[in-house]
C-alpha cells in the first residue's frame, strides 16, 4: 500500500468546453513531485456519467478530444506513481435522464440524492436493474485497456429502494414491500450481487487487482461487507465535510484489527468534495495526515481537477507540506499493529441496532472522545473479535447481553477481564438483570430526568458534590458490590404545572440511592454516560468514566501528560522489533457554521511518558530525527520525557 495518495475527483458537466485542453504530462508529473505523491486515483467515469477516454461501453465527454485517462496513467507510471482508476458506480447523470426507471426510489417515488429532476444534483441508480450490466461492461473495458493499479467504485451500499424492479422482485418472493424487516434480505442480496459481479468483472481479466467499493463509511460489525473489498480499505473522513474529527479515530480503531491495510481519506478542501477554490490550512492537513499514521493508516487527500486538466500549484504545494513529513515517517508506520488494553464493543459494531436511529451511535462517539481525551489506547471490537486480548471491555450505554454477547461476556470475565458497563448495557433482553456480577440488581429505568450523580469518594466534582446527568438513568439495588457513587433525584420532573428555576429542578438530597457499583465483573454506572458526553460534554462525565477505568486498569499500557486535546497511540512493528509511540497535539476551533478547523499548532513541552511492556528495551529515540532519549526501566514500565511535541512526534522503543 502506498502511503501518500491523492484522490483526484473530475466530475465535469457536458456544458463545459475545453476538457483537458491544458493537460500536460510534464506539468502533471511536476505537481505529483511537488506534492510528494506516490499514488493518484484518476477517472474513467464521473458522476455526470462521462468517460475520460475513448469508450465502447460508455460515451466520452463531448468536449474531450484525447485519451485523458491513458495520458495520466502513462505520465504517473513514468515517475513511479501508481494509478488506481475511479468509476462512479452509483451515479450516472446522463443515463439517469434516459432511464429514470432504473433509479433508486423512495417510498414516495422521489429519487435519491436530488429528489426530482428540477432540483440540481445527481440521481442514484438501483443495482437491481439493467444498469448493473452496463456498469460491469464499463469496468471490464477499463481493466482490459488500461494498466490500472486498482479499481475504485463509488457511491455504493445497501439501499432502501422502492423502484418497480425491487417491488416486483419482493412481491414475487411473497414479501410486502412495506415491511422493512422483510425487505432487508432482498436489499442485501442486491448489494452482494453487485459486488460479486463487479469483482468478477475485474478479476477475470486482472486476477489480484485491488477493488474498493466506497460507501463513505466502513460499517462496523459487518466484516462480510468490509471483505467485499479485495485489498486495502479507504476510510473517507473529511473533518470539515460532515464527518468531524471524531469519525476517523472511531473508524480506524475498528478497521485496523480487521487485518487489512487501510487509508485515512481527508481532503484539501476547506469544506468538502466539489469545492473549487477551497483550501484548508496547511497545519490542518499536516495534523490529519499524522492522525492517519498514528492509527496505523496510510494517507489519501481528496482534490478536484479543473476541467481544463491543469493541476493546481497551490493545492500540491499544500499537499506537499504534509506529505514531505509523511515520506520521512512512513518507515516507522508500515505493517503496524495497535497496542491497546481497552476494547469498546461499540453500538454500531455490536450489530444489534441496524436500521435504528443514528442517535444511538452518540454512545460510540462519546466513548471514543473520552478515551482519546484521557489518553487510553483502545480498539473498537465486534462480536467476532478476540476479547481475551484486552484487560477491560467497555459496553457503552445500550449493549444488551443477548444470546451472542452474554456467553462472550461471561467467558471474558471468567478469564480475568473487567467490564465497564453504562445504562442498559450488560442487561439481559428479557429483563432478568445483569448477565455478569456487578454486585447489584437492576430494578428498572429511573422516571426522573435529568437527575444527579454524587461520588462516594474524591473524584469528579468532589466527594458529596452533585453533578447533573442528562442521560437516561437506570435504578439498582446493591448486593455485595462496593458503592462508588449515588443518585439524587430532582424534587419533580419539569412540567407545565411543576417547574423550578430556568432549566431543571434541583436535587432532593433526601432521595439518595445507589448508582455506581464495583464487584467481580467490573463497574456498572447507571446512566447513558457516553451519549450524554457526546451531547453535552460535561467534564464530570469524563471524570466519572476515567475514575472507573483507573480502578479497573491500575497499570495501563500507556500514560502521558498531554493536554486533553492531545492524541496518543502505541503501535507495534513486530518485523522491525520495535514499538512506535505517537504523540499529537492540535486544538480544532469552530469557524463559521458548524465547521471545525485546525490552524495553530502550539508546541507542548516536556511530555512525561510511561509505557508498560514485557519487552526488554534496548534504546529509545525520537524519529525520524534519530535523537536518542534517556529512559528508565522499572517494574515492567519504561519512562521517558519527550522534549517537545509540535503537531506530531514519534518515539521508537527498540527491543533488545
Amino acid at each position: 500500500m502506498r502511503f501518500r495518495q491523492v484522490h483526484l475527483d473530475f466530475h465535469t458537466s457536458e456544458l463545459i468546453e475545453g476538457i483537458g485542453a491544458s493537460f500536460s504530462a510534464e506539468q502533471f508529473q511536476a505537481m505529483l513531485k511537488l506534492g510528494h505523491v506516490d499514488s493518484i486515483t484518476v477517472f474513467s467515469k464521473c458522476h455526470h456519467g462521462w468517460a475520460y477516454h475513448p469508450s465502447t461501453g460508455n460515451e466520452m465527454h463531448p468536449h474531450l478530444t484525447f485519451d485523458l485517462l491513458g495520458a495520466q496513467i502513462e505520465a504517473a507510471h513514468a515517475i513511479g506513481v501508481k494509478t488506481p482508476v475511479y468509476l462512479s458506480a452509483g451515479l450516472d447523470e446522463k443515463l439517469a435522464r434516459l432511464h429514470p426507471e432504473w433509479l433508486v426510489r423512495r417510498a414516495d417515488e422521489s429519487t435519491q440524492w436530488a429528489p426530482d429532476f428540477l432540483t440540481p444534483g445527481y440521481h442514484e441508480f438501483c443495482m437491481n436493474t439493467p444498469y448493473l450490466d452496463m456498469l460491469v461492461a464499463q469496468i471490464e473495458e477499463v481493466v482490459q485497456k488500461y494498466d490500472a493499479d486498482g479499481i475504485f467504485l463509488d457511491i455504493v451500499g445497501i439501499r432502501k429502494c422502492y423502484c418497480q424492479f425491487c417491488v416486483r422482485a419482493a412481491r414475487a418472493e411473497g414479501i410486502d414491500p412495506r415491511d422493512e424487516a422483510a425487505m432487508r434480505p432482498l436489499r442485501e442480496r442486491t448489494y452482494f450481487r453487485y459486488a460479486e459481479r463487479t469483482n468478477e468483472a475485474v478479476h477475470k481479466h486482472r486476477p489480484g487487482l485491488p477493488v474498493f467499493h466506497n460507501g463513505g463509511h466502513i460499517p462496523q460489525g459487518r466484516r462480510d461487507l468490509a471483505f467485499l473489498n479485495t485489498h486495502q480499505l479507504e476510510l473517507e473522513s473529511l473533518p470539515t465535510g460532515g464527518w468531524g474529527y471524531d469519525h476517523f479515530p472511531l473508524s480506524a480503531r475498528y478497521v485496523q484489527q480487521l487485518g487489512r491495510p487501510f487509508l485515512g481519506m481527508t481532503g484539501k478542501f476547506h469544506l468538502s468534495w466539489g469545492e473549487f477554490g477551497g483550501f484548508k490550512h496547511p497545519n490542518a492537513l499536516r495534523y490529519e495526515a499524522a492522525l492517519s499514521l498514528a492509527n496505523g493508516a496510510g494517507c489519501s487527500v481528496g482534490d478536484q481537477l479543473h476541467p481544463d486538466g491543469l493541476m493546481d500549484v497551490a493545492t500540491y504545494r499544500l499537499i506537499g507540506e504534509a506529505y514531505r513529513e509523511v515520506e520521512a515517517k512512513e518507515a516507522w508506520c508500515k505493517d503496524a499493529l495497535n497496542v491497546a488494553d481497552i476494547a469498546v464493543l461499540g453500538v454500531e459494531a455490536s450489530g444489534r441496532f441496524e436500521g435504528a436511529s443514528s442517535r444511538l451511535a452518540q454512545a460510540d462517539k462519546g466513548a471514543v472522545r473520552m478515551l482519546l481525551e484521557t489518553h487510553r489506547p483502545f480498539d473498537v471490537v465486534d462480536t467476532s473479535s478476540d476479547w481475551s486480548k484486552y484487560a477491560v471491555l467497555v459496553l457503552p450505554d445500550v449493549i444488551p447481553a443477548d444470546e451472542v454477547v452474554a456467553p462472550k461476556l461471561e467467558a471474558f470475565v471468567r478469564q480475568g477481564g473487567k467490564v465497564l458497563a453504562t445504562g442498559t448495557s450488560a442487561l439481559r433482553p428479557d429483563g432478568s438483570g445483569f448477565a455478569v456480577d456487578f454486585g447489584a440488581r437492576w430494578t428498572g429505568p429511573n422516571p426522573f430526568c435529568p437527575d444527579y450523580f454524587v461520588p462516594a469518594a474524591a473524584f469528579g466534582p468532589g466527594e458529596g458534590a452533585a453533578s447533573v446527568m442528562y442521560g437516561e438513568g437506570q435504578r439498582i439495588e446493591v448486593g455485595g458490590g462496593t458503592v462508588l457513587g449515588y443518585r439524587e433525584n430532582p424534587y419533580f420532573n419539569r412540567d407545565a404545572f411543576a417547574f423550578s428555576s430556568h432549566r431543571h429542578t434541583p436535587n432532593d438530597k433526601r432521595s439518595r440511592e445507589y448508582a455506581m457499583v464495583e464487584h467481580d465483573a467490573g463497574i456498572y454506572i447507571g446512566w447513558n454516560l457516553f451519549a450524554d458526553y457526546a451531547d453535552n460534554g460535561s467534564l464530570s462525565l469524563r471524570q466519572i468514566a476515567d475514575y472507573a477505568l483507573s480502578r479497573l486498569l491500575p497499570k495501563p499500557a500507556l500514560r502521558v501528560s498531554l493536554p486533553a486535546q492531545g492524541v496518543t497511540t502505541l503501535q507495534e512493528q513486530p518485523g522491525e522489533r520495535r514499538l512506535i509511540h505517537h504523540l499529537l497535539y492540535a486544538s480544532p476551533v469552530r469557524r463559521g457554521k458548524d465547521v471545525e478547523i485546525v490552524e495553530d499548532l502550539l508546541p507542548v513541552y516536556d511530555v512525561q511518558c510511561e509505557v508498560r511492556t514485557d519487552r526488554a528495551i534496548a534504546g529509545i529515540r525520537l524519529v525520524p530525527q534519530m535523537t536518542e532519549l534517556p529512559y528508565e526501566m522499572r517494574n515492567g514500565a519504561v519512562t521517558y520525557t519527550v522534549p517537545v511535541v509540535e503537531c506530531h512526534q514519534m518515539v521508537e522503543l527498540r527491543w533488545a
